[in-house]
């Protein structure tokens, strides 16, 4: 991946970055709106449990011609059939198959044998089936009890193991960062079923602790690149943990979306084709919450626990240490290109103001704020300033640009040097003897 050109090359290789890290409290805003919606909805509304979990009567009886219209049209008018029998509320499904024929289930609460031969009555004289078709299931309230206790006692089995794995498998921090995340998902998860009215059943419980597994798989990948980039980190100092943990999660980043998507794709065509078009009710229960629990548990492994993981090791000694230095290093390396812009800006200002011009006779010379003048050539000077002129013709440009020079270059020493003599200056040869 880190070798193509494509969108998660550049991601991989850090040339483009999301700062997820660096907006946490965006990322915690709206994710304290969602839970504060799902808890509300759970404390006025609460959820619709199947009479699996809170005991009740189930009826079931195969669709006649009477009730094979639209699925919301059928279901009030056995509603209402209920209702006048004396069932009073009812849940109504219609449950499809591939080997049975479609039925409709209704579930009410714990009645009367009474009552109950009531309601099987008037479903039979509605929609036309003979007695024989419809059965009859009763589920007592410690059978219901029983179970939603082994769902909650699952649920807190399967946290503790987690918790206890991440913090030997990585460290505690990371085992906090998963265990809110795990959290968010249940409480928007449970949040959306209390909003839709959807029937919570030990099938959607199997579904909710899946969708954990999931959530928990992905965040386990995030953070093992957290780890890798991070080893090292307080040796090296090349970058602060966040700005570390926000590379693993630009690097991780195509791979989570690609995984959600393969995973969503079936789910989508289970709770829509499966559930919405052939009305499956069982697996509308399954579907729903795979589906919701996926996109909540892909959203929080890269906005929540990544997060919520930086922001505990930044708490560290060490590594606010480590990020004072970072940011002393980069406000350094700032202010010295700077500098040296402003210092290149200057050298040219002062070389473009002080370039001498050498002047002779004959020549044309340019002042340092004045218009060429060439020597023995009238000028536009008046009698006075020609009676205070003091510099002669031909040195006037010169004694300009070396004011000007001497204004825009630091004072030097000057030092004179004795010329160097050649070798016959230095030693002169005597007479040369005449041989005899």
């Amino acid at each position: 991946m880190a070798g193509h050109g494509g969108i998660a090359g550049r991601l991989y290789r850090g040339d483009v970055s999301i700062n997820f890290v660096g907006r946490q409290r965006l990322w915690y805003a709206i994710s304290g709106v969602i839970v504060l919606v799902s808890v509300v909805a759970l404390l006025l509304r609460g959820l619709n449990f199947s009479v699996e979990f809170k005991g009740g009567d189930s009826f079931q009886f195969p669709v006649t011609a009477a009730s094979s219209g639209p699925v919301p049209t059928v279901q009030g008018d056995i509603s209402r059939i209920v209702t006048a029998a004396g069932g009073g509320s009812s849940t109504i499904q219609k449950i499809t198959s591939l080997t049975n024929a479609s039925q409709w289930s209704v579930q009410t609460s714990s009645l009367s044998s009474t009552v109950q031969q009531n309601v099987a009555t008037a479903l039979e004289k509605a929609f036309g089936f003979t007695q024989n078709k419809l059965t009859l299931q009763i589920v007592g309230p410690t059978w219901g009890s029983s179970i939603t206790d082994k769902a909650i006692e699952a649920l807190i089995i399967f946290l503790v193991v987690i918790v206890v794995y991440l913090s030997i498998a990585f460290e505690w921090r990371m085992a906090v960062g998963a265990f809110v995340a795990l959290l968010h998902d249940i409480v928007i998860t449970t949040g959306v079923y209390a909003l839709t009215g959807f029937s919570v059943s030990p099938t959607t419980v199997i579904g909710l602790l899946t969708i954990l597994g999931y959530s928990l798989y992905d965040t386990v990948v995030v953070f093992d690149k957290v780890r890798e980039n991070t080893a090292g980190l307080l040796t090296t100092q090349r970058s602060t943990y966040s700005d570390a943990a926000n590379l693993a999660l630009n690097q991780t980043l195509v791979r989570s979306i690609n995984t959600s998507l393969t995973a969503l794709l079936p789910v989508g065509s289970i709770l829509f084709i499966g559930a919405g078009i052939l009305g499956a009710g069982t697996l509308k229960d399954l579907a729903l919450v795979l589906f919701v629990g996926m996109l909540s548990g892909t959203y929080s492994s890269i906005f929540i626990a990544t997060p919520v993981l930086a922001d505990l090791k930044e708490r560290e000694p060490r590594y606010k240490d480590l990020a004072a230095k970072v940011r002393r290093r980069a406000a350094g390396g700032r202010a010295a290109q700077r500098a040296g812009a402003g210092g290149a800006g200057a050298s040219e200002a002062a070389s473009a103001t002080a370039a001498p011009v050498a002047v002779g006779r004959g020549q044309v010379s340019q002042g340092a704020d004045g218009p060429a003048v060439r020597p023995g050539e009238p000028d536009d000077m008046t009698a006075a300033e020609e009676a205070d002129e003091t510099v002669e013709p031909d040195n006037a440009g010169l004694a300009v640009s070396a004011s000007a020079s001497r204004a825009a270059e630091p004072p030097r020493q000057t030092i004179r040097q004795q010329p160097r003599r050649g070798g016959s200056a230095q030693r002169r040869p005597g007479p040369r003897k005449k041989k005899g």
